[in-house]
């Protein structure tokens, strides 16, 4: 009979980006054609993006990619003050990074998983996949269950995703993460907000349920999405310089682009998202949000066409490639955190 350490053997392994520079074979990729002369102006983007001194960075995270082995990229990006924002899926933080912060891991999985043959073996061992990744369910219970945790020792009152996320720094700050790298903890500590717009849409919404159902008709905490929608978009009154920095599309992508029409509707002139840059798979053909161009958007006022860049690519090729020469280009030499989760508790438009 099958057991789970024979599934569960090979860690999944974070790109360290940090220690080999990438800067000679990205900018020879400009002199190539195709998909790495756009990836090459893509980094050359993100590098500017980041010696502006004025411009605020968004950081935009859709489909797994921590548990592909980027977390290590992302912190990173926040510890060097790379990133002043995060919208992400509520999987990729909480499923992935937070998951891994209480002392989880995520596991290679054989070829032969790829295509579905063993799949009800897994179920059998409590084993969920992610394409040739392998997650225990029973760790990712305790997950759900430290939520609650977190969810009952709150003030029962609607909540912002970005003030939850907060909320799941600080246990880590307290408890100990145990992993050299988290995006929920490193955000906790340099204040950048981290904004999951579907939040209950992952862990999150098992241990928030569970929160609300034990609560049996008293005051409870709860998820306010538009809350998370005027928190942003206050960024971008505040902040009138930003670039979009978007891996993936779905919602993080939207709800990024959008505060700028949601800055005009609330009565506030502000320029479109002066640099952005999108990692995809995914095309035009089927009318799909996650494959609408950055030119697209320019048409509803959102990203300006300057400095834009569409990098056909799958994201655990291309971050490593555009994070890394901007790394290592050092164009964030300088930057200061800005400090965006303090600044939201205090400040109203």
């Amino acid at each position: 009979m099958s057991v789970k350490s024979e599934f569960l053997k090979t860690p999944i392994e974070h790109v360290d980006i940090t220690r080999d520079s990438v800067v000679p074979i990205v900018e020879a990729m400009g002199q190539m054609a195709y998909s790495a002369r756009d990836l090459h102006r893509a980094a050359t983007i993100y590098d500017r993006m980041l010696r502006d001194r004025e411009c605020g960075v968004i950081l935009c995270l859709a489909g797994s990619l921590i548990s592909a082995g980027l977390k290590r990229v992302f912190a990173d990006m926040i510890r060097n003050h790379m990133v002043d924002a995060i919208v992400s899926t509520g999987a990729n933080i909480v499923d992935q990074d937070f998951f891994e912060a209480l002392g989880f891991k995520h596991w290679m999985a054989e070829d032969r998983f790829k295509y579905g043959l063993d799949d009800d073996k897994l179920r059998e061992l409590h084993i969920d996949r992610i394409y040739d990744t392998l997650i225990d369910e029973d760790e990712l219970r305790v997950c759900d269950e430290t939520i609650q945790k977190i969810a009952d020792r709150l003030e029962p009152r609607p909540f912002s995703s970005r003030e939850f996320v907060g909320e799941m720094g600080k246990y880590l700050a307290e408890t100990g993460a145990k992993t050299g790298a988290s995006i929920v903890l490193e955000a906790y500590r340099e204040e950048v907000p981290i904004f999951c717009p579907a939040f209950s849409d992952c862990s999150a919404g098992f241990g928030l349920v569970a929160h609300q159902a034990a609560r049996h008709g008293k005051p409870k905490v709860s998820l306010d999405s538009a809350k998370d929608f005027y928190e942003l978009t206050r960024l971008k009154v505040k902040n009138e310089s930003t670039g979009l920095f978007m891996i993936g599309g779905g919602v993080p992508k939207n709800f990024a682009q959008d505060i700028v029409v949601a800055a005009e509707v609330l009565g506030h002139d502000v320029p479109m998202h002066k640099y952005a840059i999108q990692i995809t798979v995914a095309d035009v053909r089927d009318g799909a949000l996650s494959g609408s161009t950055l030119k697209e958007a320019s048409s509803w006022g959102k990203v300006d066409t300057t400095y834009e860049q569409m990098v056909y690519c799958e994201a655990t090729i291309a971050v490593p490639l555009i994070v890394g020469y901007a790394y290592h280009k050092r164009g964030w030499e300088g930057r200061t955190s800005r400090k965006w989760s303090s600044s939201l508790d205090k400040d109203q438009v």
